[in-house]
């Protein structure tokens, strides 16, 4: 079986009722939830959440309900353990052997059925690797880039230069380092292994396991703050979605 995980709960500080707020006339968590329910290969499809009107929005798409404990609904909760305990949760119910989990986020709208399915494609042609995640290429947030402000004031660099090589070398064109790949939170497609042996995983999204298959995207993000929304909203009508039609297979 191919089950679909959805998280999202509800106390959002930096931007409240985010998985319900209306991008292109929908609520955003819609988009994640329509992408699995619309795939071929996920055979059934959940949601964890602390939130009744998500819960209500999830029924109505077909996704069933996992009611998170109090313990994985504060802002130090992470993801991570709510996808172990949604998969739990699963495994007891359904007693079947589960070949994958697409692990979703309500505020991650960018996502097709066709990016699940050819995710799914790509990870049964690769026995050997634990997953495969949709990534796009932001060259301009280069780790080469980043800066922390140190205790005198000024910018720093985040990592040290020494790391890329010979700072003598180094420039600032954002493509002299090569493609930079982020992990766009759009989907994630593992293998039941990858939650029973989380510690083991790489970090910082220890969910992926170690061997991690790329499926590339272009401008794919989660939303966090409000201003990030026009962003989606381009994305989502460049993949054909608008007010009036939804498209997941694009």
């Amino acid at each position: 079986m191919v089950i679909a995980v959805l998280i999202g709960r509800k106390g959002s500080e930096g931007f409240p009722g985010k998985n319900l707020f209306k991008v292109l006339g929908k609520p955003m968590a819609s988009y994640p939830m329509e992408a699995a329910i619309g795939c071929a290969e996920v055979d059934r499809s959940y949601l964890s959440t602390d939130d009744e009107e998500l819960m209500k929005l999830a029924r109505s798409r077909g996704v069933e309900i996992i009611k998170r404990p109090a313990y994985l609904c504060t802002k130090e909760a992470l993801g991570e353990d709510a996808y172990v305990h949604g998969y739990q949760y699963i495994k007891d119910e359904l007693k079947k052997d589960i070949e994958f989990l697409v692990l979703l986020f309500c505020n991650a709208p960018t996502v097709t059925s066709d990016l699940i399915d050819r995710g799914i494609t790509l990870l049964r042609a690769h026995p050997e690797a634990d997953s495969a995640i949709s990534v796009s290429r932001y060259n301009m947030w280069s780790p080469l880039r980043a800066r922390k402000v140190g205790a005198d004031g000024l910018l720093h660099p985040f990592v040290p230069f020494e790391t890329f090589g010979n700072p003598k070398t180094l420039n600032c064109d954002r493509d002299s380092q090569g493609d930079v790949w982020f992990f766009d939170t759009s989907v994630s497609i593992v293998r039941p292994k990858c939650l029973e042996a989380l510690k083991d995983g790489l970090l910082p999204q220890r969910w992926m396991g170690k061997k991690i298959l790329p499926l590339k995207q272009e401008g794919g993000c989660d939303v966090d703050y409000e201003w990030q929304v026009p962003m989606v909203e381009y994305w989502l009508k460049r993949y054909g979605f608008n007010e009036a039609t939804t498209s997941h297979d694009k």
